[in-house]
């Protein structure tokens, strides 16, 4: 869950790298950098041996395990009824064992008139210790201070965009090892699917423009075991066609939507053709992007 949370903040900021109205047909080209720092809060969290219906903690009670994005402590899990080879007890999963995750991506938006733009966000499948991360989405962008002249004659903007995201995150997760063959959850996914919208409300002084946002976003999360499928599978015929399809059917029982409320600040400086941005989104966690972004015309 930590994990999930923290793509839903590093898909959210940079949508915006200025809040200006853009005459017809400009468009631009961004290449980002995403810093997402890992609170330690959501770095481990404690399982007791009532949390299982026929497991138990190897020599323990209770035990303090890793999230995904915390290190990489391991501790045993067994069976009761012997059913798990005792060969290879279960190890839970480790995490990233990062303190911070840095992920790039590509941006570019078009207007079309009016002080209306389209705007897309694309992250290439990103490489992080023991898993990967994506993102992708697109979006709609309108300036509204143009109907308010007092605001343009102090070169005060305001912008709202509406925009629509894709996040995939997925992880190693448990190599179990029955006495029937392996159940084939060697990897999880978490997709979420996250609606944004942000009001932004910007200052110019001289080639800077200094921006203060507020987003809210709804996102449905849901789960899924993906990889090589259980070699059970030869022993134990599943209704639903493999163990692993039985289980991705059990995960729908933890699919969650939340909605997040999230401040952005921001500053954009302009050298010619290109804008310099640094922005800092914050709440429950803290997501810094770094872009520069090129004026095609």
């Amino acid at each position: 869950t930590p994990a999930t949370d923290a793509a839903v903040y590093q898909s959210s900021g940079g949508w915006m790298f200025s809040v200006k109205k853009k005459k017809r047909w400009s468009a631009n080209f961004g290449v980002h950098s995403n810093i997402f720092f890992v609170p330690n809060k959501d770095r481990e969290f404690v399982i007791n041996n009532s949390d299982f219906k026929f497991l138990t903690i190897q020599g323990a009670s209770s035990a303090t395990i890793p999230t995904a994005l915390g290190n990489g402590k391991q501790i045993n899990i067994v069976d009761i009824y012997g059913i798990i080879n005792p060969n290879y007890p279960i190890e839970t999963p480790k995490g990233i064992n990062e303190d911070q995750i840095v992920y790039p991506h590509l941006s570019g938006s078009l207007s079309i008139g009016f002080g209306t733009e389209v705007l897309a966000k694309f992250a290439p499948k990103t490489k992080i210790n023991r898993g990967e991360y994506q993102v992708y989405g697109l979006g709609i962008k309108h300036n509204i201070s143009q109907y308010i002249p007092v605001l343009e004659s102090k070169k005060v903007h305001l912008a709202m965009t509406l925009s629509n995201s894709k996040e995939n995150i997925s992880f190693d997760f448990l190599d179990i090892r029955t006495n029937f063959g392996t159940l084939g959850i060697n990897r999880i996914n978490g997709n979420i699917n996250s609606w944004q919208f942000q009001t932004n409300v910007s200052k110019e002084y001289n080639n800077f423009e200094f921006m203060l946002g507020s987003i809210v976003n709804v996102s449905d999360f849901k789960y899924k075991f993906t990889g090589g499928k259980g070699t059970i599978d030869q022993v134990i015929a599943f209704p639903e066609g493999s163990s692993q399809a039985f289980l991705n059917q059990k995960l729908k029982g933890i699919y969650k939507t939340k909605i997040n409320s999230i401040i952005e600040l921001s500053a954009t400086y302009k050298w010619n053709k290109l804008y310099f941005q640094s922005s800092i989104d914050f709440n429950k966690f803290v997501n810094i992007n770094l872009s520069v972004h090129y004026a095609i015309n």
